[in-house]
This record gives structure tokens, sequence and C-alpha cells, in this order.
């Protein structure tokens, strides 16, 4: 990633296509710790496996950020962290959701199949709800938005969290049905016949939560985030605020109960987690310690990214060539789909 942004001109490359990876992320605030582990990580692994497609999802974040300004930076922003964390587009295709109009005219077509009780079961919404957000469309339908964002490129293999899980099994469930409403020789057993292809979730299942600053779940809406390209002093500041108990630095304390500990168990050598670990159960390590040796490690592991990203940073035409290009090549992919989608229905 040094030098210019690589071209993406090898990424068609010939002879059989390899298994379509596709996943999102909102440009709704600046990155943290849980977006990284609980997606982007993954999104590097899986650019190696197969035919990436990763895109901002700018059109979901319409359901919370309401400012226009902060929306099209942080497009750009989250477009800068990708790319400093390693995803190549060279290898990926990384593009914004809103510059792919068809998704839009495919999350309506899939709308007339999706039954109201399908979306009133979703988790997120539910929970959305009791945190008092509104139960506005946008909200309500977001489920369909995404099975539309993964079918419209024949998204085949879906890194998702495991609270995306049942967004997954939604997008699925779509597929089937307008396979089998439109399609006469669709085979649900074998995902044959139909015009959409039938997406499978990839889930770390042994991934945990990333806890935040609060010990809750790490999440822009608690304001408990430790930001990835956060410059030094705002780091620093998130990782001594991480809340602990009043026990001193001559007391025992457990682990697996502490915040910083488990913060750590994402950054620090596994032979060093052990002695730290060690050192928590025996008494003689205070949280104070503990802290800085987290910030040492984000730094250690983050900081060959943070600097790629102020490189990248002085160059934001060549980024956003990046997107324009990548917007293309899903476009391609799908007006493919669209158009059988509305040769299946009547509508060409």
């Amino acid at each position: 990633m040094r030098g210019r942004v690589a071209n993406m001109a090898g990424i068609a490359g010939a002879g059989k296509r390899a298994m379509r990876i596709l996943s999102g992320v909102q440009p709704s605030g600046k990155l943290h710790l849980g977006n990284y582990f609980g997606a982007i990580r993954q999104f590097v692994a899986l650019q190696e496996r197969g035919e990436a497609f990763y895109f901002i999802a700018d059109l979901h974040a319409l359901t919370s950020v309401r400012d226009a300004a902060a929306l099209r930076r942080w497009r750009l922003e989250l477009a800068l962290d990708f790319l400093a964390l390693g995803v190549d587009p060279a290898r990926a295709t990384l593009y914004c959701q809103s510059e792919v109009p068809e998704i839009s005219e495919l999350f309506w077509l899939l709308g007339t199949l999706t039954p109201m009780g399908l979306l009133e079961r979703a988790h997120s919404y539910k929970d959305k709800i009791a945190q008092g957000l509104s139960p506005e469309f946008g909200l309500f339908a977001y489920p369909v938005l995404m099975a539309a964002d993964i079918l419209a490129v024949r998204g085949e293999l879906v890194p998702v969290g495991k609270d995306q899980k049942q967004h997954l099994e939604i997008a699925r469930d779509l597929a089937v049905k307008f396979n089998q409403t439109w399609c006469p020789d669709f085979d649900p057993q074998r995902g044959t016949g139909g015009v959409l292809v039938l997406p499978e979730p990839h889930i770390l299942e042994d991934s945990a939560v990333v806890p935040g600053t609060d010990g809750r779940k790490m999440s822009k809406s608690y304001g408990n985030t430790i930001e990835i390209f956060a410059p030094d002093k705002q780091l620093k500041k998130s990782v001594m605020s991480i809340v602990t108990d009043s026990r001193t630095v001559e007391e025992p304390k457990d682990p697996e109960s502490c915040n910083v500990y488990q913060l750590l168990k994402l950054v620090a050598p596994p032979e060093e987690l052990e002695a730290i670990a060690q050192r928590y159960r025996r008494g003689g390590m205070g949280y104070g310690e503990a802290k800085q040796l987290l910030l040492a490690h984000l730094h250690r592991v983050f900081d060959p990214a943070r600097e790629r990203r102020r490189e990248l940073e002085q160059r934001p035409d060549e980024v956003l060539d990046v997107l324009r290009t990548g917007a293309r090549r899903a476009r391609a992919v799908a007006a493919e789909v669209l158009a059988a989608c509305k040769e299946a229905c009547g509508l060409a």
C-alpha cells in the first residue's frame, strides 16, 4: 500500500471465478477496536481466499446520521481506514453503497415479497426500539436493504458478527422466496434454477465481544470506544479511562473479569499475556500498569496502519478513484442481477 494506491485492474483475472465474499461497514463515526476485530480483520484475511466485495454502507447510515457534512466526511474517512488497515484494491472491490443504484431497485423488488412478521421478529429492530430509537421505515426495512446489498452482487460468503446472523438468514429467506415466486425451475434443496444466489454466513464463533471503556460492548452509540486512528493524546486518554474496580496494586485480581485484560487479549502476544495473567492472580499488577501495557501494544499493532493512513490522507483523489472504480465494477455485476430479476418478474 506504500506509494500509489494499488491499481484494480488485476482483480477480474482470468479463468474460473473464485467464491465471492461480500460485507460492509456503516460510515457513522470514527473506526474503533470493535469494528476492526469484529469485521475489518476478517475482511483483510478473506480477500486472500476469494473475490471480495466490500462496501461503505452509506444508505444504511441514513437511519442514524442526519448531518450531511458529517456523512460525506465519514465516507471518505472509512475508505481511508479500509485501505490503511490492509484492504487491498488489487484484491478487493471497494465502493460506496449509494453509488450502486441497482441495490435500491432490487431492495424494492424484494420488499414486495417480504412478510411484515419477518421484519417484526428481527432482533436488531426490537433492540433499537427498546433503546428509544424511532420506529421509522428505514430501521424496520434495514434487513431487506441488507439482503439487496448481498444479492445484487451475488455475494456467496458474508462475514458478519453473531448479532447480524439473523439478518443473513433473512437475506437467504428472501432470495428463496423471490426464486420460488418468479423462477419455475428453482430447486430450493439444491439452490439451482433461480436468479438470486443463496448466501452463506461466515462467523468467527470464537470471537469475543470487544468491551468498551465502560465494560459494555464497544459501540459508538454508547460513547465507550477506543478509536484506532485517534491522535496519540486522545488514544491514551481513552485507554486510561477504562473502568476498573478499586483493588490496590498488591491485591490479587481475576484477569478474566478485568476490562483492560480483555482488551490486552486482543493485542498482546500469548506468552506475555500469560505472564500478565499470573501477576494479576498473585497480586502486584496495578491497573495503571496494565493500561500502559495495553497502550504500548495498541501502538505496536496499529502504528504501521496509522502511518499508512497519514500518507493516504495526502492523496484523497487516489482514494476517491478507488471508490469510483469499485462502484463501476459492482454496478456491472448488479446490473446483470437486476436485469435477470426484472426479466423473471415481468418488468423487462
